[in-house]
């Protein structure tokens, strides 16, 4: 496998960042079969020369890498094992590669089952943004051993700016879920802030050119601060994937037997977030949580109302 286009792929899941993967393979050559729930989907990366599947059983047992990049632990499994399973359709010495962002547990687990199959299981979740995946420029932060990565890199390459190798597999996924949850509690503290500021009856300009100067500033504030006071709620990172990432991370730490009271409060802000019905907006709509609180929407000055 030293020429990308010498690599096989079945992917599944089309949504925000396996569409851009998607292209960016089928577009530098890489003989790409791609499945997912929605068709329309699917059919916009045949656009781009993928070839397009009515479902995952067409391709697994065909390819040398199974990709998936789907919501969940549990829905990756629920694909991947049992009787019917896409590891019993897939060919020994073939790659089940995971950019899900799952969990430790999952991951254990899944290469447990890959082993016992004779199938080599890759974790590879990602960083950045679906802008970035469209342009080829994830990062992928890579578990396992040296020869894996090397078997996959000419693969990676076609739509990752930086590849890291984390450690033995399991490493990639916990660290992960670490950025992740930081990342995730700044977005949860200052939109708890930002809410009470526009309270408070504060210039919201000034709060956030203020905060963006000094110690308060961070890369998730660079990327959606004042978006999120202009109302723009564009899932780039969806509030769902963000309390999906935020539970893991909690059990993770219960698992490890470390206490999780700041990942509990993070958890549950998104949890309530989400209950309130703004799950399928970005992550930093948690901030409309906090204002259906205060009764006031945080704005940038010269932003008109919904």
């Amino acid at each position: 496998m030293g020429v990308a286009g010498d690599i096989s792929v079945g992917f599944i899941g089309l949504g925000g960042m396996g569409r851009g993967l998607v292209k960016n393979m089928a577009m530098k050559g890489v003989p790409v079969t791609a499945y997912d729930i929605d068709p329309d989907a699917v059919s916009a990366v045949v656009a781009n020369g993928a070839k397009g599947a009515a479902s995952p059983g067409e391709f697994a047992g065909d390819v040398d890498v199974l990709a998936v990049c789907i919501t969940t632990a549990e829905a990756v499994q629920e694909l991947a094992l049992g009787p019917d399973g896409l590891l019993s359709r897939m060919r020994t010495g073939s790659v089940f590669l995971d950019h899900t962002t799952v969990s430790p547990s999952h991951v254990d687990r899944m290469r447990a089952a890959c082993d016992a199959a004779g199938i080599a299981y890759c974790e590879a979740p990602m960083t950045r943004t679906p802008v970035h995946a469209e342009r080829g420029e994830v990062n992928i932060l890579f578990g396992g051993s040296e020869e894996l990565l090397e078997r996959l890199r000419p693969l990676f390459r076609t739509y990752a700016e930086n590849i890291f190798h984390v450690g033995p597999a399991g490493h990639a996924i916990r660290l992960k879920l670490i950025h992740n949850y930081i990342a995730f509690a700044n977005v949860a503290s200052w939109c708890e802030g930002f809410a009470l500021a526009a309270r408070e009856g504060l210039d919201m300009d000034k709060v956030i050119g203020i905060i963006s100067a000094a110690g308060g500033k961070s890369g998730m504030m660079d990327l959606y601060g004042e978006a999120t006071l202009k109302r723009d709620f564009t899932p780039l990172m969806s509030l769902a994937n963000a309390q999906k990432d935020v539970r893991y991370y909690a059990e993770w730490l219960e698992q490890a037997g470390l206490p999780g009271f700041m990942a509990e409060s993070v958890h549950q802000t998104y949890a309530l977030a989400s209950i309130m019905g703004f799950e399928k907006e970005s992550c930093t709509a948690v901030i409309k949580a906090y204002e259906k609180l205060t009764g006031v929407e945080a704005r940038l000055s010269g932003e008109a109302g919904d």
